[in-house]
């Protein structure tokens, strides 16, 4: 193989290996979003779920 040939094959798969890693990225970048996601709906359904026992307990008492 002639040095221009096996230049062109290095250029050619450093190229597919960037765009592996550039789609490797995106898909790890995905994945926290989602799992950033999920845990912000958590802490919302704790926070409302704690008004509500707060609520619960004011009203038991009688405080308001």
């Amino acid at each position: 193989m002639d040095s221009t040939k096996a230049s062109y094959k290095s250029g050619e798969a450093k190229g597919e290996v960037q765009a592996k890693t550039e789609k490797m990225m995106d898909k790890a970048g995905d994945t926290c979003q989602s799992a950033k996601e999920s845990c912000q709906n958590a802490g919302d359904q704790m926070k409302a779920k704690a008004q509500g026992a707060v609520e619960g307990v004011k009203d038991a008492t009688g405080n308001k």
